[in-house]
């Protein structure tokens, strides 16, 4: 068994850990779930909850919706196939193992060397627009002839984003366009782990 494989697991059970404490942490502040403006167009998974055994969905007079992370299931079959193909590249495991893992709205963060705002496809349609983004980040770096990252974060910085080293797995800062400048972990399962939830 390869060390990517070995690691599957460990970054399912962090970024699973890390949902409930956000979510933990913005009940604890709050009194209540999150909250998002509902749009009929764009339903997700996210948007129901289980309330003393029964599925509901949890409509505001707002206008908006109380939502949570929800695991996705195997039945989903999401996958960065056509990314592959359309690239001609293999993307790292942990990458497959991050976007499909949980449908969330973004989750706030603090680490040490800042804020930032953990990426996560809301639906099946905004993975398929996630895709999108990713390959067109891609050919950049390759126009740019830099090392292919995958990004999963934005900061609170301009510009600044975190993202994965797609031969290593190690997760770096970068400015978009430029190439890496600092490293922060040696792996998204790391990096994830020492992750604070930052509630407003």
């Amino acid at each position: 068994m390869t060390s990517s494989n070995l690691s599957k697991p460990n970054l399912v059970a962090v970024l699973q850990q890390f949902s409930k404490e956000y979510v933990n942490e913005y009940q604890h502040v709050h009194s209540h779930l999150p909250k998002v403006e509902q749009d009929d167009k764009w339903p997700s998974l996210c948007e129901f909850f289980h309330e003393k055994g029964e599925e509901e969905h949890a409509f505001l007079s707002t206008g908006e919706v109380y939502w949570q992370p929800v695991n996705i299931e195997k039945r989903e079959e999401l996958n960065f196939d056509n990314v592959e193909r359309a690239l001609e590249l293999t993307l790292h495991p942990d990458i497959n193992t991050y976007f499909t893992t949980i449908y969330s709205e973004s989750l706030d963060a603090t680490c040490e060397e800042g804020d930032l705002s953990l990426l996560f496809a809301w639906n099946k349609d905004d993975f398929q627009r996630l895709q999108e983004n990713l390959i067109g980040h891609i050919l950049m770096k390759q126009r740019l002839k830099q090392a292919e990252t995958i990004f999963f974060a934005v900061t609170d910085e301009e510009d600044m984003i975190i993202s994965i080293d797609n031969d290593t797995g190690s997760v770096w800062v970068e400015r978009v366009g430029c190439k890496p400048h600092k490293k922060l972990a040696d792996s998204l399962a790391q990096f994830i782990s020492k992750l604070v939830p930052k509630v407003n």
